[in-house]
């Protein structure tokens, strides 16, 4: 089944004309669409610093019996001191223990700053763009990490580290790759006190950076194919508007770069790795992603074509690029004399793919599970699935409710299971159920005095607050159900909210209502590149501008007979409207230059 469905694809992306899916070229909150200012999106460092200095600080609020006193007047005199300007705040109960100053649907740019933060994801750093990785963050691209790894080296690919550092006779050797990064490059020009007489480049990709030594260990078919990754970090430094996990100058990422000795080997590889891509965010990050193939105009820099797996951030209406698996074609072959006798003894140049997936995956996750009490984490990806909380009573056995807290753990962990118990005793319960909440944990359990005199435990499901007392003799099948219930829920969920945003449009002004509306917008395509940027001129305003993104694989039926001609959207509206043409398409039978139409997705980026 899996050879026939790729066997499919690839033909797929051998078919002309295709559709795209179209996407505004912007953060996936930006400022054009929330009525916030740049620096409230991503503060400066000072500002920054001066709202999240350190865990006793931070805008998330503390309410509890044990914070009484001078640190419960702080607490509410760092909240009154914010500004109320910049979005309606939330009202924090005394009793729930922690809070959010915003909230997801009102002000999504300063409700995910605070996530990120009060989550314990990320701290910032103070070179902006820069983001420190707390260990509930690594934990996460841990995971990840041991999944895919898993998985290519079941398709032989294997692990080797390039330096960090290029020369700059090898990044612009191949222009057309570099021309795209050369604005992002950050350039080594001193050491110590002197300069540099060549300056080093600090990688933006690793394309230029391998290649050269591809081409020394290749030379005959029996070297192939060569399949490497590498898991590491790159930087690229020249943007505005910085978001955690999303857009950094430093991010890790793993990429491969594989040669073959034939075309077909590698398009087969492309849709292999997208299908790992496609179950990174589906499977583990319980996040509905589109895979599809980019436009000419919007493809990899010097690759032949470029496919993708693309996410959607329904509470904002923005798209945002998930993964990319390129095949390069022989244009790098070509430029950095990667050749092979083939069994012929004739000289080939070989075929090559690149692919990657970044922290990005991260900020995704927390961008479409995230709600108005801090994180959200699917089961399979969090480090603590399950947290065990006592609540002991006045006079109630108090170490017998701590002991059934330790050995509940304890069976959980010998059933492969990730647990924790939450034994503090300077913190309240409603403080605890608050705090967990707040770093996402998939389940709680709760042990008081009457679950202990029953023999049962309460469980408490972060995804929709649902309670149920279990019998303590079926702890283990019962949190192992619910923590596979909770990871199909996310899914689920978010695959309905993104869903339920997707529209159809036939006209141009149904176009551009849906996309002011935010909407994932479902449209046929002729995949003209003039027609491209005519769209992104056209739709340039306040929001950005429209920009393509992929075709999707999974095509809807076109109506027979329906085509797209080599014009701009424009001049197509415009005889739509003179002769009353089905608004699908443009279709005059006698012209040479008429093509099939194909649907493209539209969205905000």
């Amino acid at each position: 089944m899996l050879s026939r469905t790729l066997a499919n694809q690839t033909r797929h992306l051998n078919r002309f004309p295709l559709a795209l899916l179209s996407i505004l070229h912007c953060n996936p909150y930006s400022a054009a669409v929330h009525p916030i200012s740049q620096s409230s999106i991503q503060p400066p460092h000072q500002e920054f610093q001066s709202r999240f200095p350190s865990q006793s600080q931070r805008t998330l609020v503390r309410y509890s019996s044990v914070m009484a006193g001078k640190e419960a007047n702080e607490a509410k005199g760092s909240k009154a001191g914010s500004n109320p300007s910049k979005g309606k705040k939330k009202e924090v109960k005394k009793e729930t223990g922690l809070g959010l100053t915003y909230k997801k649907d009102e002000n999504f740019g300063e409700w995910y700053s605070e996530v990120v933060v009060n989550g314990e994801m990320i701290q910032y750093y103070d070179i902006s763009g820069c983001y420190i990785l707390r260990p509930w963050a690594m934990s996460i691209w841990e995971k990840m990490h041991d999944f895919f790894d898993a998985e290519i080296k079941k398709m032989k690919i294997q692990n080797c580290y390039f330096p960090l550092f290029v020369s700059p006779g090898v990044l612009e050797k191949e222009k057309d790759h570099i021309e795209g990064f050369a604005p992002e490059v950050a350039w080594v020009t001193k050491s110590g006190e002197s300069d540099l007489e060549v300056p080093i480049a600090i990688r933006p990709t690793s394309e230029t950076v391998m290649y050269p030594y591809y081409s020394k260990w290749i030379r005959g078919h029996r070297d192939l194919p060569l399949r490497l990754n590498q898991w590491c970090n790159v930087v690229r430094w020249e943007f505005s508007n910085p978001t955690p996990f999303i857009r950094s100058r430093e991010f890790l990422w793993q990429e491969g770069h594989t040669a073959f000795a034939t075309k077909e080997e590698a398009d087969k590889e492309v849709l292999e790795i997208l299908e790992l891509y496609r179950r990174i965010y589906e499977e583990f990050l319980a996040v509905p992603v589109i895979k599809g193939k980019k436009s000419e105009l919007e493809k990899f820099a010097g690759g032949l074509y470029t496919t993708t797996v693309e996410a959607f951030i329904p509470n904002t209406g923005r798209g945002v690029q998930g993964a990319t698996s390129h095949c390069l074609g022989q244009n790098f072959a070509k430029m950095f004399e990667i050749n092979f006798e083939n069994e012929k003894g004739e000289k080939c140049m070989v075929w090559q793919n690149s692919w990657a997936y970044t922290t990005r995956t991260i900020g995704v996750m927390i961008m479409v599970h995230g709600d108005d009490k801090g994180l959200v984490l699917p089961p399979k990806v969090a480090s603590v699935q399950v947290v065990v909380v006592p609540v002991p009573f006045k006079d109630a056995d108090t170490k017998g409710i701590f002991d059934a807290c330790t050995s509940v753990v304890e069976t959980l962990k010998e059933s492969g299971i990730s647990a924790e118990a939450d034994t503090r005793d300077n913190y309240s319960p409603g403080w605890k159920y608050s705090h967990w909440e707040m770093k996402g944990v998939p389940l709680r359990i709760e042990i008081g005095p009457r679950d202990l005199a029953n023999k049962q435990v309460r469980i408490v499901r972060r995804d929709n607050s649902a309670k149920t007392d279990i019998p303590i003799d079926d702890l283990v099948v019962k949190v192992r159900e619910t923590l596979d219930a909770i990871q199909q829920n996310l899914f689920d969920a978010a695959k309905q909210k993104k869903e339920a945003c997707m529209t159809v449009a036939k006209t141009w002004e149904e176009f551009m209502d849906a996309l002011n509306q935010k909407k994932l917008i479902l449209a046929p395509w002729c995949d003209e590149e003039d027609v491209e940027k005519s769209v992104k001129e056209r739709t340039r305003g306040e929001m950005g501008a429209v920009k393509t993104l992929c075709s999707p694989f999974d095509q809807p039926e076109m109506p027979e007979g329906l085509f797209f001609r080599h014009l701009t959207l424009l001049y197509i509206k415009l005889l739509l409207s003179r002769h009353n043409i089905k608004p699908y398409g443009f279709h005059v039978s006698s012209s040479p230059f008429l093509y099939p139409c194909r649907y493209f997705v539209l969205c905000l980026r």
